[in-house]
């Protein structure tokens, strides 16, 4: 890892890879982007940066479409001692405006057709300045970029220095912003190549969004410290991504990714032979996915663990069994432990409890939060991910859930994803999300959300009656609804909020009684 007390901790270290300036960085539709053009354009717009006014320190907030510039800024932000704070390019203005409230930038850069409207927001904030990528406008930034040097003296940056700070998503509150140093980030980059096995000669297929960690810091970092090739597309078209195959190593997607895969009918063992490896993660895929995966390709998803406080934290090995339902062993130099949730003792193999992490991955708090910050650290340094989980025989975590999830049920713990499992394996089964809901005698009711295959006569009452013959009473669901399809994030995680907010008050006295597909016990 080179690094210099007087160097940009990050960018100093994809500078090093650089072994070839012709060698691809980046193939789209749009453009070619070489490794040489990629330290020349991100010189240019670093220096259109400074001469915006952003200074090291300040933060660079960004709502823009996914396009090869806007990859190429993010770089030149890191380049300017500056945080690059992105953000989901579906939020609302009212939705923006806590951000821009909370984090200060300097600048914010948006769509050209977003411009006046970002700009009338940030002059009633008394904040920040705006500007677009596209080419063209009164507003762009690219414009400016074009009239400066190819060459550009990186801003110092150490270690401790923040490069980013990313929102997480606000599903119990009010989003808090994860800050991101310059060490966090190299570390993780570091690790993941490692045990990937990332060299030069990799093209992997990103087809994730860029305002995201595993699109922006997991995909794009990984392959410029290796010196590899992004194949670059605006957004994820399962026929355009099996078309990429062939000329492809690697491809990192989330759940929703393998699922439309293999809906596909193209797919199979030809198009997707010259491919090493599948990576999975931001959500949890199911072990049907993985199994039908594996027998439609012969390649086995290597599923890993990560958020956003923390980037990634433990994958399935490389070489070694890749086991469907788990996410895996620690990453080189982090550290992973499960603790009992009332008792905080590290808890044996097999047990559920809260899973805490350490190392050089994980951030340095929240955004002007620092109580919030303290709450969620151990004295030991351990962050509290809020994920429960256990460690299987074999050493493999295991998620089960999100604390949040948990039901408390008559006075008993239950874990949505046990009973999720049972549910998913059942014939004419898409997927499932169990929660709980408020109930007058139970404290929670279990309900399950269930989506069925096109046709399938599955009724409530079955689902239920196949749950009391595998697990304990006390778990079957109290309600059983049927949906087309689960509220996702633009990552692929189920909302379980949604579902709690949608159900809520179903189980209250005074209620009607459920429609038919709802069978209470």
């Amino acid at each position: 890892m080179a690094e210099e007390a007087d160097s940009n901790t990050l960018f100093s270290n994809i500078r090093a890879a650089v072994t070839n300036p012709d060698h691809p960085f980046i193939l789209s539709d749009a453009a070619t982007v070489t490794y040489g053009g990629m330290l020349e354009r991100s010189a240019q717009y670093a220096h259109a940066l400074i001469d915006a006014g952003v200074a090291p320190g300040d933060r660079v907030t960004v709502q823009a479409a996914k396009t090869v510039e806007c990859l190429l800024f993010y770089l030149a932000v890191v380049r300017a001692g500056a945080v690059y704070q992105p953000l989901n390019t579906a939020y609302t203005m009212a939705e923006v405006e806590y951000f821009i409230t909370d984090a200060e930038p300097a600048l914010v850069i948006v769509d050209a057709d977003q411009v006046s409207t970002m700009q009338i927001l940030c002059d009633r904030l008394g904040t920040a300045r705006v500007m677009t990528l596209d080419a063209g406008h009164a507003a762009s930034v690219t414009d400016v970029a074009d009239g400066f040097s190819t060459r550009f003296e990186d801003v110092a940056r150490d270690n401790d220095d923040l490069a980013s700070i990313l929102y997480t998503s606000g599903t119990t509150g009010r989003s808090k912003g994860a800050m991101l140093s310059h060490g966090n980030l190299l570390s993780n980059a570091v690790a993941l190549q490692t045990i990937w096995r990332f060299t030069a000669d990799d093209v992997l297929i990103h087809a994730l969004p860029i305002f995201h960690t595993h699109g922006l810091f997991v995909a794009t970092n990984v392959v410029l410290l290796a010196g590899a090739t992004l194949r670059f597309f605006p957004a994820f078209d399962p026929d355009k991504v099996i078309d990429a195959m062939p000329d492809s190593t690697v491809l990192m997607g989330v759940p929703t990714f393998y699922t439309r895969l293999l809906a596909n009918p193209r797919l199979d063992r030809s198009n997707a032979g010259a491919m090493r490896l599948f990576i999975s993660g931001s959500a949890p895929l199911l072990a049907e996915t993985h199994r039908a995966f594996s027998e439609r390709t012969g390649q086995a998803i290597l599923e890993r663990y990560g958020m956003t406080e923390t980037n990634m934290n433990t994958s399935n090995p490389y070489e070694g069994a890749r086991k469907p339902g788990t996410v895996g062993f620690p990453l080189p130099g982090t550290e992973v432990r499960v603790t009992g949730e009332q008792s905080k003792d590290v808890l044996a193999a097999g047990e559920v409890g809260m899973v805490e992490v350490r190392g050089p991955n994980v951030f340095k708090g929240y955004w002007r939060m620092p109580e919030k910050t303290r709450e969620e650290f151990r004295t030991d340094g351990f962050f509290i991910t809020g994920d429960l989980g256990m460690i299987d025989s074999d050493g493999y975590l295991v998620i089960v859930g999100r604390g949040k999830d948990l039901i408390i049920t008559g006075g008993l713990n239950v874990y949505p994803k046990e009973i999720e499992a049972v549910i998913d394996d059942m014939n004419g089964v898409v997927e499932s999300a169990v929660v709980g809901v408020p109930h007058d005698d139970f404290g929670e009711g279990i309900v399950a959300v269930v989506v069925r295959e096109a046709n399938a006569d599955l009724e409530a009452e079955t689902v239920r009656q196949h749950l009391a013959g595998s697990l304990a009473k006390f778990k079957v669901p109290k309600a059983v609804h049927f949906v087309d399809a689960l509220p996702r994030n633009t990552m692929g995680k189920v909302q379980k909020n949604e579902l709690r907010n949608r159900y809520d008050g179903e189980f209250k006295s005074g209620m009607d009684q459920p429609p038919a597909e709802q069978v209470p016990s």
